[in-house]
């Protein structure tokens, strides 16, 4: 019994300080597919959970590259504002933000200084989670080079929707901060029932692992805990689809 308490502590261990999913997922991805699939189970399912209970930095990634995509366009009308051709303008602003990967935004730069397709550049940008505003500066970028509309407003048109679509986003996220925070705490109360059965004096692993009653308990909880997290997080993610279209 000993030995299925340390076993249980060091997976709880693991599964909180363990590495990120994005690191999981990139050592998947660049390793050679040698071992089966059946023993990578159980690793893949703590990850999805994972997952599911904590965003991870991918989203904080996305609203970085959502205020860069802000910056960018104020940046793009204040030198146009100052009487520069757009060209230039954009390649001036694209050096005045600090995007979180600068990389994304250097072929805009290299197209804007020669004479490449702009539109595009930006365009193959936008595919960057968070950077989707890049898609209406592309869209006016093709207007005023079309019809030889203002670019200058055509921005500040483009600003003034992606600070409304900011707030609405900021607003949207203190809405569901609540269940955000019960995605996290089903995810750790079976740990929390645990420990404070034993600070009772209790002993729930010999009852979980002792007998069958006490083992299916075990499976029953555990596979109504998954399925908690899971329907709420669906349920967060239906709501953030639903406010962005």
């Amino acid at each position: 019994m000993e030995l299925v308490a340390a076993v249980a502590a060091g997976l709880a261990a693991w599964v909180a300080c363990g590495p990120s999913p994005e690191r999981v997922r990139l050592r998947e991805l660049t390793s050679p597919p040698a071992t089966p699939i059946w023993r990578g189970w159980p690793a893949g399912a703590i990850v999805r959970l994972r997952r599911l209970a904590w965003p991870g930095r991918a989203g904080k990634e996305a609203d970085a590259w959502r205020k860069a995509c802000i910056e960018l366009c104020q940046a793009l009308m204040a030198e146009l504002t100052a009487g520069r051709s757009a060209e230039d303008a954009l390649c001036r602003a694209v050096t005045a933000v600090a995007p979180p990967e600068p990389a994304v935004l250097r072929p805009v730069a290299a197209a804007a200084r020669d004479g490449g397709d702009v539109p595009a550049a930006l365009a193959e940008a936008a595919r960057t989670p968070g950077a989707e505003g890049l898609r209406r500066l592309a869209a006016c970028w093709r207007v005023s080079t079309a019809v030889g509309g203002s670019l200058t407003e055509l921005v500040e048109g483009v600003i003034v929707a992606l600070r409304e679509s900011e707030a609405h986003r900021r607003d949207l996220a203190a809405q569901l901060a609540g269940p955000r925070a019960t995605v996290r705490l089903l995810a750790g109360l079976p740990v929390l029932g645990i420990l404070m059965a034993v600070g009772l004096g209790m002993d729930p692993l010999g009852f979980l692992f002792g007998g069958p009653a006490g083992f299916a308990c075990l499976l029953a909880g555990a596979a109504l805990d998954v399925a908690g997290v899971v329907w709420i997080r669906r349920m967060v993610a239906a709501a953030e689809r639903t406010a962005s279209t």
